[in-house]
Order: structure tokens, then sequence, then C-alpha cells
């Protein structure tokens, strides 16, 4: 594929993840979409053949970049299993503030907790990187750095629910943290290293031996 038609299927994608996240699937029409993308119907249908395939293209975009960052952490040989959650945390933070509207798209979406073969190919997608993330966790115990009664279920959803309550939740997280949690200036100067300081001596003290 040539490079105007990768930037084109790319502006298509950028649109339509904003369009999702602000309207939800439902709300969302692939007529919208194309019209503030500025292309035709015929070719967002020649690239991506349904709504149902926009989203999931939209979904996919994000999680594997993601997991090649990840498999990266993952496969890298040099390093303790612990620099590896710490790295995943670092990744993880920045996540949070970088990919707002996206954090929100999933979330809309995932806790419908309806069951149609979308909502099945958005799990298998996302529970990819969950699945790496607790195979380092379980080497972790398995070469003696993690403590072995350690829960990694409820570690995997401590680093997700958080990040969930703090980007979905932004009225109440606001009035908690006591700045504008909408706010990018606000997220990147002030959240951002406060929630990678807090999980890391969290998972240090929860985790290590």
């Amino acid at each position: 594929m040539d490079k105007d038609k990768i930037d084109k299927k790319d502006h298509i994608l950028d649109v339509a993840e904003r369009v999702f996240s602000d309207h939800g699937f439902d709300g969302a029409s692939t007529r919208l979409i194309s019209g503030e993308a500025g292309v035709n119907m015929a070719m967002l249908n020649y690239y991506f053949g349904s709504k149902e395939g926009l989203f999931l293209a939209v979904i996919n975009r994000k999680i594997t970049s993601f997991r090649d960052i990840l498999l990266n952490i993952t496969n890298d040989e040099s390093t303790t299993q612990w620099d590896k959650i710490a790295s995943y945390i670092d990744l993880y933070s920045e996540k949070i503030v970088s990919n707002n509207c996206f954090q929100k798209l999933l979330y809309h979406e995932m806790s419908m907790n309806r069951r149609s073969d979308l909502a099945d190919e958005i799990r298998r997608i996302l529970m990819q990187n969950v699945t790496e993330l607790k195979k380092v966790l379980r080497e972790g115990i398995e070469k003696g750095e993690f403590k072995k009664d350690s829960d990694l279920d409820m570690v995997i959803a401590t680093l997700y629910g958080t990040k969930n309550y703090v980007v979905n939740m932004p009225l109440m997280t606001s009035a908690l943290f006591g700045y504008d949690i909408q706010d990018d200036k606000v997220l990147e100067e002030q959240f951002k290293p406060r929630i990678k300081s807090y999980m890391t001596s969290l998972l240090k003290s929860y985790l290590l031996n």
C-alpha cells in the first residue's frame, strides 16, 4: 500500500476514534465519520467494509502498537522481571495521558457487557496484552523475584481499574485530586508523575520478596 493510501487510512481512523469516543459505537454512523473525515462512503467501505470493521480497525491499531512495545519489554532478557514491570508502569502512565479519547472509547464499549461477535473480538484483542503482562508476573514468581502468593489477577485489575476510574469519572476524580483531570497540561505535569510514583511503590511493596 502506497504512502498516500496509508495516510488516508490513518486519517479516517483518527476521525473514527474521536467520533466513536464521543458517540459510542451505537451512536456513531459511518456517514458521520466519512463526512468529518472528508471522504466518500465508497472509500470508507472499501478500506473497512462496515462500521464493525472500522471500529475493530480503530481498536486494533492502538492495541497492536501498544503490544509491540510491550513485547520488546517482555522479551528483554537483560532485565529483571521487576524492571519489566517498572517499564510497563512507565508505559501505562504515558498512555493514560496521551490516549484519553481511546481510553474512553474502550471503557464505553466494554462497560456495555453485551454479548456479540464484536464484543468478543474486542475482548480477544485486549486479552493479548493482558496475557503478556501476566506472563511477566508469573515468570517473576517462578524466578523467585515475586512473592509466591501474589494475586496476579488483582495486580492487573488494580492497574487497569485505576486507569478506568480516573479517565472515565473525571468529575469525581477532579474533586478527589483537587485539579481538573480533563486538562491535558494537568494530566501531563501533575497526574502522570503521581500515578507513576504510586503504582511503582504499590506494586514494588506487594510483589517483591
